[in-house]
């Protein structure tokens, strides 16, 4: 009897120390997104084409599919010097064996 009593204490007591929201946290986790190495290949090719401007921010605009080729397409906002302004990066990239066609660059200033 005092040794079920010990083990559903102990058993009681290792619930009570798992915190309430433990179990969320594994959920909470997000993948990496389809577009992650895109968009680290696009960061380093934008930093390549302006290696004296800093990059402050970047947004995934989607992805578009056209025959057999895939488009990546990112918006960097860069500062140099006084000067911020956005460049547009699209990864086309074969759909089949992800061989990069071109990565295209345009600038805009919003």
């Amino acid at each position: 009897m005092m040794r079920k009593l010990i083990v559903a204490l102990s058993v009681f007591s290792a619930v009570l120390s798992i915190p309430p929201h433990a179990s969320t946290i594994v959920h909470a986790q997000k993948e990496t997104p389809a577009y992650a190495k895109w968009g680290a290949l696009a960061m380093r090719e934008a930093q390549n084409q302006y290696p004296h401007a800093q990059i402050i921010d970047y947004l995934h605009r989607g992805r578009e599919t056209r025959e057999d080729v895939i488009i990546e397409k990112f918006k960097f906002w860069l500062k140099q010097g006084d000067k911020e302004f956005g460049v547009y990066v699209n990864i086309i990239f074969v759909a089949t064996t992800e061989k990069i066609v071109t990565i295209e660059f345009q600038e805009t200033d919003r």
